[in-house]
């Protein structure tokens, strides 16, 4: 039985530019020291993860009050771990969840 593998390879793609979004980015590539290819391949990977990043917002469950109230708990677990050096809390921190103005807020949702 023969395995076949898919090869990633580039294509040619013949791209069009207005003048002015070239020579912009012939501008920053430039700059950034890499080739026009290189910049505008990372430019389009850039929109595609902000594109999927929006579509996944747009599909996760939105949170709900139990939801926050759980991962609340979860957070306020007391830990074996000490805090890893300047992770501290700083002297006199007082969490928000403390605060009167906080529980009031909590309780009008």
């Amino acid at each position: 039985m023969q395995v076949t593998q898919k090869r990633n390879t580039t294509s040619k793609f013949p791209l069009r530019l207005m003048p002015s979004i070239r020579k912009g980015a012939e501008t920053f590539s430039q700059r950034e020291g890499v080739s026009l290819n290189q910049f505008i391949n990372v430019a389009v990977a850039e929109k595609l993860a902000h594109l999927q990043h929006d579509e996944w917002l747009a599909r996760r469950p939105q949170p709900t009050a139990a939801r926050i109230s759980r991962a609340f708990e979860v957070l306020d677990r007391p830990t074996q771990n000490a805090p890893a050096p300047g992770d501290e809390l700083p002297d006199g921190y007082e969490s928000i969840r403390n605060a009167t103005e906080y529980e009031k807020a909590a309780q009008s949702k």
